[in-house]
Formats: structure tokens, C-alpha cells, sequence
């Protein structure tokens, strides 16, 4: 493996602190690199409907293939191990591991799952599992999907057998990857599967998420009593584009329906006013406690869902400048602070990861915090030398890593960080033109090339480690 020169290399914060255990990974998801679509008993999931349908994608890319991940893990995750990534965040398929949504487990997803994570621990890589990550079985979006209560239940025995399956090859289980995405993107903004552009739907789905969080954790709390269970929310860092008291409020509209829709009920227990304003026409109430039997939030739902859980997990990637605007929906707009030269033009505003940390441990829960993805699409390539010298993600992840690092030293809990993603993959709506691997993958030929980011950051794990343990024999602070 080359190494990248020194000049692009440039090492964190000083002020930075990590302590020894800190978890550094990865991170990736079942549908956007496995493939293998129709092999191991896999059944369809709202993704492969959704991206086979014209004008839904780019290009018209699906995952049908992918990275092939299903046929090449071995291979994946001993490159993984050469990097020297010690924590490693995957989710497993819906579809493959109960192909309609119901009955029993197929063996053979099960089988699949059970060597992938015993070929995580094999190698030293400590497996971080997500139960979703937005593939919903076909036949469960066909009755009704997650704008109907009755999804959350069945993805609660879903959790509950692959607790019993897979619960012994793992300790750290998220339940949901960003509910909002789910959501908003799919039922809303129509950008995501299943596609629709419905707020009343996208509301009631966002509630049977939350519901269907709380009901897995219930289900490992009786199975997997051992394991370490939370949710993962994507949050966006809002600034006002102005001082102006339009701008203010649009700012706090804005906060209500994609931040506080998530963070009140899971860590407060109830829904924000600001929240129920918004939304309250579609069936959010504050608690649900005199609910008709048609009502959206039930009585016991805010219980169900704010069931104190281990950790909280927070995916951020760019910041936001919000401003009112009449024409918009709930009179608010957002556009990115400092487009960065991303191929997605987001952010490269490293203060505003840690403004998010310190706003969660203050504001929302003493739990302690993981960064679950964070990362950044550039359009890289390979060049005549056969390397991927992507610096300018090199010069992001200084930046966030390094805000995480000043977050812990402020004294906010932070356990683990981890980089979005482990390879280049199917970007969802984006299909294969976004990259945000620290690897390279030439679809054409499935093979891997490590990105000079992915050199980097196994130089700055291997140093932080080695700084940790250093400071553990000596008592100073790492």
C-alpha cells in the first residue's frame, strides 16, 4: 500500500482528546453495497422497486449488483483489517433476513449474517449492527408500509429473532438509521423510497418509526439483556441566514419538523409544541394520553418509544442556513453554509458537528454519544499511477474528527466515530455518481482501491491509539 506525502497528511487539533477505548470505524448499509438481489432467499425491498422505476435514480442505477459485497465480505473485511479500522458499522437487509416481513428468519440470510460477524471478530473488527437502514420488505410497504402502526410491530418480532440469531455476535445494536430520511425523503419529498410526496404520511411513518424503535428495544431488552441498544438521528446544525426575527422563527420551524420530531419523543418523552404546531393537523399530540382509537400517538407510545436506551447515535454532514420564505412549506427555506467543492456542494464547516454534540448532551441525554457516519462525496478517480489521491477529504476529516476530539475535551461523552463509508457505494437516489468511500470501487470490475483518505486515517487511528494507551500507563490525558 502507498502512503500519501506528509503534506497531505496533516494531523488533528491539538486540542483534540480521545480516550483509549475509543471506537474508530466505518460504516456502510446492506442494500447500498451487498447486491446479490436474488440470491440466499433475499426478497424484494422497497429500494429495489423503488430504483427500478424510471427517473427515480440517476442513470437509472439500482443495487442489484452493487459493490457485491454478499459474494466478496471476506475479502472486504480483510482489507478492512489491513487498514487497520477496529469498529465496523453494517446493517443487515430486511429482505434477506425475513423476505416478506413475516415468519420465520430464511436460513440462509441468517447464515450469511452469522459468518459476516463472526468474520468481523475473526479479524479483531468489532461489528456495530443496524437493524434498518430504510430496505422495508415489499410485502410490508404493500399493507401499508410505515404510515400504518401495524409495520412497527412486525419490524418489533423482526428484532426479536435477530436477537436470538445474531445477538450473541454482537454487543452495540442500533435499531433505526435516521428516521427523517425514512420519513420526510420518502413520504414527503418523494427523493427517497417508496417515493411519495404526502406530509400526512410522511408524519405518520415518522411516528411508527419512533414506535418501532422503542418496541426492538423492548425486544432486546427481554432477549439480549446484555446488549447495548440505541437510535441513530441524522442532525442538521441551523443557523439563521440573519439577526432578523423571521429568519429566527423560520429557523425554529425548521428545527421542530427535522431535529426536535426525532430527538423530543426518544429522549423527552413527549412531542415539542413547536412540533405539534406544525404538525399537529396530521395526529401528533404531546403525549397521546386520551387517544381515540384512530388517533396517530397512542396512549403508552411516548413511554414505548423514550425507554432509556445505552447510547445516541448522530449522523451529521453539512450546515444550514435557514430564512423565511413565504413560498416554502411552513414558511422556511435552508440552503448549505460554505459550499465546500463537494460533489454534493455540502459543507466543510467542521464547528458544526461539535455544536451538535455539545447541543445533544446538553439539551437531550447524559447517554453517551457515537457519530455514526460522517463523511463527504468529491468526484474522485484513479489516476495514471493507480491512486486515488483525494486530499481535500483528508483536509474534511481533519476537520470533524478533530471537532469531535474538542467536543470530548469540553467534556461531552463521545464513544466513537464513524467514517462514511468503508467504500464507495450505491448513494441511494444519487446511484453511483456520489462517492464517499475512503476506498475506491471500479463498478465496472469490482476492484478496491484504498483512497489516500483511507492511508490517512489508518495513520491517525494507529497514532491516537498508541497516544491513549501512552496516556493510560502514564495517567496524562490523551
Amino acid at each position: 500500500m502507498t502512503q500519501p506525502p506528509l503534506s497531505a497528511s496533516p494531523e488533528l487539533s491539538p486540542a483534540a482528546a480521545f480516550p483509549a477505548d475509543f471506537a474508530w470505524g466505518v460504516a456502510t448499509a446492506a442494500y447500498q453495497i451487498e447486491g446479490a438481489v436474488n440470491e440466499g432467499g433475499r426478497g424484494q425491498s422497497i429500494w429495489d422497486t423503488f430504483s427500478h422505476q424510471p427517473g427515480t435514480t440517476i442513470h437509472g442505477d439500482n443495487g442489484d449488483i452493487a459493490c457485491d459485497h454478499f459474494h466478496r465480505w471476506e475479502a472486504d473485511l480483510d482489507l478492512m483489517a489491513e487498514l487497520g479500522i477496529p469498529s465496523y458499522r453494517l446493517s443487515l437487509s430486511w429482505s434477506r433476513l425475513q423476505p416478506t416481513g413475516v415468519g420465520p428468519l430464511n436460513p440462509e440470510g441468517v447464515r450469511f449474517y452469522r459468518d459476516l460477524l463472526a468474520g468481523c471478530v475473526a479479524r479483531g473488527i468489532t461489528p456495530y449492527v443496524t437493524l434498518y437502514h430504510w430496505d422495508l420488505p415489499q410485502t410490508l410497504q404493500d399493507d401499508g408500509g410505515w404510515p400504518a402502526r401495524h409495520t412497527a410491530y412486525r419490524f418489533a418480532e423482526y428484532s426479536g429473532l435477530v436477537a436470538e440469531a445474531l445477538g450473541d455476535l454482537a454487543e452495540h445494536w442500533i435499531t433505526i438509521n435516521e428516521p427523517m430520511c425514512a420519513a420526510f425523503l420518502g413520504h414527503s419529498w418523494g427523493m427517497q423510497a417508496p417515493g411519495f410526496k404526502d406530509d400526512r404520511l410522511a408524519v405518520r411513518a415518522a411516528h411508527h418509526l419512533l414506535l418501532a424503535h422503542g418496541l426492538a428495544l423492548a425486544e432486546f431488552r427481554a432477549r439480549r439483556p446484555e446488549a447495548k441498544v440505541g437510535i441513530t438521528n441524522i442532525i442538521g446544525n441551523l443557523n439563521p441566514a440573519s439577526d432578523s426575527e423571521a429568519d429566527r422563527k423560520a429557523t425554529e420551524y425548521w428545527d421542530a419538523v427535522s431535529n426536535r420530531i426525532f430527538l423530543d419523543p426518544v429522549y423527552r418523552g413527549r412531542y415539542a409544541d413547536a412540533t405539534i404546531a406544525a404538525y399537529g393537523q396530521y395526529g401528533l399530540t404531546a403525549t397521546g394520553q386520551g387517544a381515540s382509537a384512530d388517533d396517530l400517538v397512542q396512549p403508552g407510545d411516548l413511554a414505548i418509544i423514550s425507554a432509556p436506551g445505552d447510547f445516541a447515535g448522530i449522523n451529521h454532514y453539512t450546515n444550514m442556513l435557514v430564512s423565511a420564505d413565504e413560498a416554502a412549506p411552513g414558511g422556511a427555506s435552508w440552503t448549505h453554509v460554505q459550499p465546500a467543492p463537494s460533489s454534493f456542494g455540502w459543507s466543510n464547516t467542521p464547528a458544526a458537528l461539535e455544536a451538535v454534540l455539545k447541543r445533544v448532551a446538553a439539551e437531550y441525554t447524559s447517554l453517551p454519544l457515537y457519530v455514526t457516519e460522517n463523511g463527504v462525496t468529491f468526484h474522485d478517480y484513479v489516476d495514471p499511477n493507480g491512486e486515488v489521491r483525494d486530499s481535500e477529504r483528508i483536509d474534511y476529516l481533519r476537520g470533524y474528527i478533530s471537532a469531535v476530539g474538542e467536543a470530548i475535551a469540553d467534556g461531552v461523552d463521545v464513544r466513537g466515530y464513524f467514517a462514511w463509508s468503508f467504500m464507495d457505494n450505491f448513494e441511494w437516489a444519487e446511484g453511483y455518481d456520489k462517492r464517499f468511500g475512503l476506498v475506491y470501487v471500479d463498478y465496472g470490475t469490482q476492484a478496491r482501491i484504498p483512497k489516500w483518505s483511507a492511508y490517512w486515517y489508518r495513520d491517525i487511528i494507529a497514532a491516537r491509539r498508541e497516544a491513549a494507551g501512552a496516556a493510560v500507563t502514564t495517567g496524562a490525558t490523551a
